[in-house]
């Protein structure tokens, strides 16, 4: 179950099923259920009563949040955070007397990527790697890589930094210096190859 239990933290109010692999220096905290097949990355938080689907993967360092459910097709790549209560969907058109599991769509968060709280992810889309989710915005769609949006549904309205910092005009960090550009309608920094 675990790779290595040594320094591992798990509540013993929350539940692991058989199957679920976690990475060294794992946190999980009150009331989770980590379900079969689950994978959890290195140095990764759960907080308070987070659900975690049949063979979802976690990557490394990532941190969500209390009351948070993530379910199956839901891939999360490291360094990742998701604030308190945000909510994830797996089926665009669900109806209680009819099983949809076929019809389970992915959903891809890339690194670095922040989603605040009580935001909504509908499913079939990407978060791109640092992207921001500002807290309450409904994401129906694709976000591109360290784009700022907010709102319902969400939109654009600005770019930030691998620091999380929001972008002026000049594209320079005001946290770390970094210099930026635009090009082809996606934000990189000068000097870096992507």
């Amino acid at each position: 179950m675990m790779e290595d239990s040594s320094d591992l933290m798990v509540h013993p109010t929350s539940i692991i099923d058989d199957g679920v692999k976690l990475g060294s220096g794992v946190r999980i905290w009150h009331f989770c259920h980590i379900r079969e097949g689950a994978r959890i990355g290195a140095e990764s938080s759960l907080g308070q009563n987070v659900v975690v689907g049949p063979d979802v993967e976690i990557g490394t360092g990532c941190r969500i949040q209390n009351n948070v459910s993530i379910f199956s097709g839901i891939t999360l790549e490291s360094d990742v955070f998701i604030g308190p209560s945000c909510v994830f969907t797996n089926v665009r058109n669900p109806r209680a007397r009819i099983n949809r599991q076929s019809e389970f769509e992915s959903t891809l968060i890339r690194q670095g990527a922040t989603i605040g709280a009580n935001a909504t992810i509908l499913c079939g889309i990407e978060i791109g790697a640092f992207a921001m989710v500002g807290a309450g915005s409904v994401v129906t769609r694709t976000v591109l890589p360290h784009a700022l949006v907010v709102g319902n549904p969400a939109r654009q309205i600005g770019w930030v930094g691998q620091s999380g910092e929001t972008l002026d005009s000049d594209l320079v960090c005001p946290k770390t210096g970094e210099k930026h550009i635009i090009e082809n309608g996606f934000l990189r920094r000068k000097g870096v190859d992507q």
